[in-house]
């Protein structure tokens, strides 16, 4: 699995507009077990309905669009967003796609990537000179 890049949408779902921005409106964790890689997005006061997972090939796609006539204070102090967001993630044939699970527990949403037994990459550490 190989991770992408970060996208935050910007405007209404749809918009052409997008922007490149930093990890602080989704950031992700991924970590292995014997046979899963577990992704955790961190992204606290979302709407669970409001999350969408596509795997478009070998790409999975994390997005969330808050919905229409969601409040905008007039922030005085502003360090966290709950705004929309996309996060793309590429997936090796290590991975069932047709196994892949979600869930969205306090804040995190936890995406589970199986591992095919017998399918896991090799690994090889690189000398450094």
């Amino acid at each position: 699995m190989n991770y992408n890049q970060s996208w935050a949408a910007k405007g209404q779902p749809g918009s052409r507009h997008m922007l490149i921005r930093s990890m602080q409106r989704a950031a992700v964790n991924v970590y292995k077990t014997a046979d899963s890689f577990e992704m955790l997005v961190f992204a606290p006061g979302r709407i669970r309905e409001h999350f969408q997972i596509d795997l478009n090939g070998n790409e999975l796609s994390i997005s969330y669009t808050p919905p229409e006539g969601f409040p905008r204070p007039d922030w005085i102090l502003r360090e966290y967003s709950r705004g929309a967001f996309v996060r793309k993630f590429s997936l090796d044939e290590s991975v069932d796609i047709n196994r892949i699970s979600a869930k969205y527990v306090d804040g995190v949403l936890q995406v589970s990537l199986p591992i095919i037994p017998g399918k896991e990459l090799s690994t090889k550490q690189i000398l450094i000179d």
